[in-house]
């Protein structure tokens, strides 16, 4: 079958996206993909190594005259966001991603498209195999599991990286080169409930708040884009207000810690004839949201359908738990924080609240946390934390990771500039990122390691609406060319 990506320009870096785009995800650190990159260095002769979280490490020998020359690293991760829209059909588990080709945009039908890190993976390879690219020796560092903590380089065995200058090439804007990233946290929790019966008379009713455009909890929470949860728990504490006896079956929103969560579901019962006045509510929500949220999420709606009443609906929480929860996800921060003190335009901390999910028992929460500065990473941990336990939430931790400092001085830094300047005739913007890279755990992991991270543009990361410029990865596999010849 042939695909609307392989007439596409560099045709060597579209030809390895394609491949990797066709393959389906598993759950666990995308083994299949790994084999994919394993049998093709093979297959070309490279040495490969392999940790024991399965992160690569493929050494490709230097352009013939250019052996001597420093090894330069070209690092990626293997992993994709794997998100779809409600109302698509895809099993990311046995099905690649079904790609189209928009004007000068590629993007994926109804899913997530995984050109973030895909894009910077099928570069690495693109480059090893072009004969035209002079570069000395190269490492190509393909990291597991970056999207759920950066397992990949936090696990990385060292003794396996000879390299001491560092390509990172997952940062997502054309005409940027980035030298700082932030740090990252999660915090889970649990909160038990009891439920009852639901009262007689009342019906199920489904309230669905979708169609916000989501999007990376990093580099897209700088433009208060809605968060759907936050907006569902709106529309149910505006109806209890309004004195609607609204009793809960179940919240559920976000899917991902590193989203913004684009759907929430409540289940709910409420009294037969009080269904009018709850959808009153509901639209009244709805125009206040479009009026706060149109510029940034236009497809939001606001949803309330009668569903079928069977056992699964009847039961329904205590009022004590309902309120309990429905404060909870009112009180729990989101958003923008603080901005940098030192750099104009950065986020420096942020928070998202990514998931609320029923369970049998309770409602799980995941909230995740980023800032340039530790110690407010750890500060606002402590706050999310406060509220969960106000709420008498259990409460856990998972591993956080550094950031990644900021040093104007870097050589590979002035060096990237200036390649970049010379071929297309301007400064590239030198910025830091409001996202994790995995470069602040790696320069950790290497002493004396210098790091840049430069992409092609991309945007909609970690949601359906994800795509990528077609001109502008050929402009970036440009750069990255004339940057090893450089190096070389």
């Amino acid at each position: 079958m042939s695909s609307p990506l392989l007439d596409l320009e560099p045709k060597l870096l579209w030809q390895h996206f394609d491949g990797i785009r066709r393959i389906p995800r598993p759950s666990k650190h995308e083994e299949r993909i790994t084999k994919h990159v394993e049998n093709w260095a093979s297959e070309h002769g490279y040495e490969v190594n392999k940790d024991e979280a399965g992160t690569l490490v493929i050494r490709v020998p230097a352009t013939a005259g250019h052996e001597n020359a420093e090894t330069v690293i070209l690092q990626g991760h293997l992993d994709m966001v794997c998100e779809k829209n409600s109302d698509v059909e895809h099993d990311f588990m046995t099905q690649g991603i079904e790609v189209e080709v928009d004007g000068d945009w590629v993007r994926a039908v109804g899913t997530t498209l995984g050109a973030d890190n895909g894009i910077g993976l099928a570069a690495a390879m693109a480059l090893a195999d072009d004969p035209d690219v002079v570069h000395g020796p190269l490492e190509i560092l393909a990291t597991v599991d970056e999207e759920t903590g950066l397992t990949g380089a936090k696990m990385l065995d060292p003794a396996l990286v000879n390299g001491k200058i560092l390509l990172n090439l997952d940062t997502e804007e054309d005409g940027a080169v980035y030298m700082g990233c932030a740090g990252g946290a999660d915090t889970d929790a649990f909160m038990r409930i009891s439920r009852r019966r639901g009262l007689l008379g009342s019906v199920p009713v489904k309230l669905a708040v979708h169609g916000l455009s989501g999007g990376h909890s990093g580099l897209n929470i700088i433009e208060n884009r809605g968060n759907a949860i936050k907006l569902a728990t709106r529309v149910l504490q505006a109806a209890l207000y309004a004195d609607i006896d609204v009793d809960l079956v179940s919240i559920d929103g976000g899917s991902k810690h590193n989203a913004i969560p684009r759907e929430c579901f409540a289940v709910c019962r409420v009294d037969k004839n009080a269904i009018d006045g709850f959808r009153t509510v509901a639209e009244r929500c709805a125009a206040d949201f479009r009026e706060e949220f149109g510029a940034t999420d236009p497809e939001l709606e606001v949803l309330v359908e009668e569903m079928d009443d069977d056992e699964g609906t009847r039961q329904v929480l205590n009022v004590h738990a309902r309120d309990r929860l429905l404060r909870l996800l009112d009180a729990l921060p989101h958003g923008v924080l603080t901005m940098s003190r030192e750099v104009p335009g950065l986020v420096e901390t942020s928070t998202n609240l990514a998931v609320v999910e029923t369970q049998e028992d309770g409602f799980k929460f995941v909230a995740s946390h980023r800032s340039s500065v530790m110690p407010a990473l750890f500060a606002v941990r402590r706050s999310v934390t406060s509220n969960f336990r106000q709420a008498g939430a259990k409460v856990s931790y998972e591993e956080h990771y550094p950031g990644w400092k900021p040093n104007p001085e870097s050589a590979i830094l002035k060096r990237t500039a200036d390649v970049y300047e010379r071929l297309f005739g301007e400064r590239p913007a030198i910025k830091a990122i409001h996202a994790g890279l995995e470069c602040g755990l790696l320069l950790e992991k290497v002493p004396g390691m210098d790091a840049v991270s430069i992409g092609p543009q991309i945007e909609g990361a970690h949601s359906p609406d994800e795509r990528v410029q077609i001109s502008s990865t050929a402009k970036f596999y440009k750069h990255v060319a004339a940057l090893l010849e450089d190096l070389a």
